[in-house]
């Protein structure tokens, strides 16, 4: 409260006191005037009127100074209403706004800058989907800013500068590689000023079942000729001189089933990673006991174990403690494909290790295992620094693998030299597969190897947000 506030809330307050001093001091004198005599009555008279004309006088005077307080803070307000004018009320939304801003597609639209000093183009408005993809706000700074690609900036200096459409075709990085449209279409000056629409559209899938029909035809074509011919050679084999000879027919019969189950093989591990590509993207949302999952493969594989003579050793806490999120066969997938593998390159009298933890980071769940030996990672989770993931690792007491050969494993169709042929033959396309499932799930994949001591293949999935919920 002000100085001029408590005047002015203590001036009636003393008007009524001055007031009421004065009149008892009339009242007062005139008493004792007349009580002791020495006056007449018209003098007491007088004196009371001179009381009660000061008392009036009081009243007037503070009166007089409350109207000139009124005055003068009305002169303040004018004052301070001319010093600092209201503030004008927000902007109105564009009419374009609320069209643009529930479109699915990131939009933005661009102005030129006149500034030979300006940076270059700067966003006027930008909807909810371009928002999120660029971290933007609504409006204001500049497109180079939010897109750093030079074919998307030279695509829309065109449609600002020389007014033509134009586009450009860019990947959006990350470990998912999304693939993106982006349209520059100019649009009529306002104010002077030039105007463009950037808008994209998302291409993946497009470009994913094209690249994946191109990739099927060209590895198919690849990896079915040698088996192709074997059948090709044997048949006319067997039409021919070995038509009569029984203990021929059936060696080439036996060679001609062998070559028909790898052509199966393939033609499966194709389709599923076709199928696992298709939906790459999509992350699936179900729980998975990862312990559960684990056992589940090692109970189907304990046969194939038992026949070549490798001797597993399971290190799996209780069920119900490692809940991750993912697609239950997929994982499996992943499990049997991996452990397979160390089956194979652990040989006969070998030993493969299965251990499954949770809540660990992305930084723990690759630690060296092995000392000495060569690790790699193979696919690295984004935004992995918040997360905690369930991990397994399967580990062999094989050959090992060299270094300079670790970063080509998940490769489609490759196998390391000299493991081609025999019991350890497959289709290349195991590690592949481990590779799109487990980048789907938002995990990560790692490889370690030591020459002549074996080799550990880590996988590691997103725990779930609610560990109380039943797994899948």
């Amino acid at each position: 409260m002000t100085t001029l506030d408590l005047r002015r809330r203590r001036l009636p307050y003393r008007a009524v006191a001055a007031t009421v001093l004065a009149g008892g001091a009339g009242v007062i004198a005139l008493l004792l005037m007349v009580l002791s005599g020495a006056g007449s009555v018209a003098a007491g008279l007088v004196a009371a009127a001179f009381t009660a004309a000061t008392a009036l006088g009081l009243v007037f005077w503070f009166l007089q100074g409350e109207s000139n307080l009124d005055r003068q803070d009305a002169d303040d307000a004018a004052d301070a209403a001319a010093a600092s004018p209201p503030l004008p009320p927000p902007a109105p939304e564009p009419p374009y706004a609320l069209a643009l801003e529930g479109l699915p597609d990131p939009v933005m639209l661009v102005a030129s800058s006149e500034l030979e000093d300006s940076a270059g183009p700067r966003l006027l408005f930008s909807n909810a989907a371009a928002r999120d993809m660029f971290r933007l706000q609504q409006r204001g700074g500049l497109l180079a800013a939010a897109i750093r690609n030079p074919l998307v900036l030279e695509a829309m200096e065109g449609a600002l500068s020389g007014g033509v459409e134009s586009d450009a075709v860019f990947e959006g990085g990350g470990a998912l590689d999304r693939i993106w449209r982006a349209v520059a279409r100019p649009l009529p000056p306002l104010d002077d000023q030039r105007l463009a629409l950037l808008w994209m559209r998302d291409e993946t899938d497009a470009r994913r079942n094209e690249r994946m029909r191109a990739d099927f035809l060209a590895n198919a074509s690849h990896e079915l000729r040698t088996p192709l011919a074997s059948l090709t050679g044997f048949i006319e084999t067997l039409r021919g001189h070995a038509k009569e000879d029984p203990l021929a027919r059936d060696r080439f019969l036996a060679i001609m089933g062998l070559q028909a189950e790898r052509m199966a093989r393939l033609i499966d591990d194709l389709m599923s990673l076709s199928r696992i590509e298709l939906n790459e993207h999509i992350a699936p949302s179900g729980a998975v006991d990862l312990v559960v999952a684990a056992n589940d493969v090692l109970d189907a594989m304990s046969p194939l174990l038992k026949d070549r003579g490798v001797r597993i050793e399971p290190r799996l806490p209780p069920p119900g403690r490692i809940i991750v999120t993912g697609d239950r066969d997929q994982i499996i997938q992943v499990i049997q494909n991996l452990v397979d593998n160390a089956v194979k390159y652990a040989g006969a009298d070998g030993t493969v290790t299965v251990e499954v933890a949770g809540d660990v980071s992305a930084e723990a769940a690759v630690v060296l295992r092995k000392p000495n030996a060569a690790r790699l990672s193979l696919l690295n989770p984004d935004r992995a620094h918040d997360r905690l993931y369930g991990v397994i690792s399967v580990s062999d007491t094989g050959p090992g693998i060299e270094r300079e050969l670790l970063p080509r494993l998940s490769e489609r169709f490759y196998r390391v030299e000299g493991q081609k042929s025999g019991e350890r033959a497959g289709t290349g396309l195991g590690l592949a597969i481990v590779k799109h499932i487990v980048n789907r799930h938002r995990g990560g994949l790692s490889v370690e190897s030591a020459e002549g001591r074996g080799s550990v293949f880590t996988a590691y999935f997103p725990m779930a947000p609610n560990r109380a919920q039943d797994a899948l």
